[in-house]
């Protein structure tokens, strides 16, 4: 009885564990796909030139404006000209408008971006808030050998835990095959003979 009640304790506590894994995949994915129905665009933060005002790890959530709406000091999301070589889009402060050209900082950076640019469209994203620490999912995500671990170690353990049942179920003899075919007593009907 005692071991019953261990493995009972044991499933127990996996199962909270199983159950907490899943509320809090449950809030990041909602906490992604609510916005989007308010229109906000998200975007993970994985530099630390805005460190103070937007740490490394964060993500911004952001709503599109009319780029004539855009003043100094607000914080955008933009893809740098193609000759500043990077390749990624920037979370920055705008520090200068000149007409449609814009001069952008990272808080945690002393110098201006080295660029000036324009922006394509007549529209642009713009901070509205950050939530610390909730992209750090997404960043670890984003290198290989991360994902592989994380997809890689589950399937490995439902594996063991399937061969396991698989060898426990071999193992196990039926106790139907040690009992003798029907050895049970047969009722006899009692005959009467008739005199006629």
């Amino acid at each position: 009885m005692e071991i019953e009640v261990r493995r009972r304790g044991r499933r127990s506590l996996g199962d909270k564990a199983i159950t907490v894994a899943c509320v809090v995949v449950t809030l990041l994915a909602l906490a992604f796909l609510v916005p989007a129905v308010f229109g906000l665009q998200r975007y993970v933060i994985a530099g630390t030139s805005m460190t103070g005002t937007i740490d490394y790890g964060s993500v911004t959530y952001e709503r599109v404006v009319p780029v004539g709406d855009l003043r100094v000091g607000d914080i955008i999301t933009y893809q740098p000209p193609p000759d500043s070589g990077i390749d990624h889009p920037v979370t920055h402060r705008i520090v200068a408008i000149h007409g449609d050209v814009f001069r952008t900082r990272g808080d945690a950076v002393p110098n201006r971006d080295p660029w000036k640019f324009k922006l394509d469209s007549n529209q642009q994203a713009r901070v509205v808030f950050a939530v610390p620490y909730m992209g750090y999912p997404l960043i670890w995500l984003s290198d290989r050998h991360t994902r592989m671990l994380v997809i890689g170690l589950p399937a490995a353990v439902i594996g063991l835990f399937a061969a396991a049942q698989l060898v426990g179920a071999l193992r196990k003899k039926p106790q139907d095959e040690a009992k003798p075919a029907d050895t049970a007593p047969r009722p006899q009907n009692p005959s009467v003979p008739l005199h006629g």
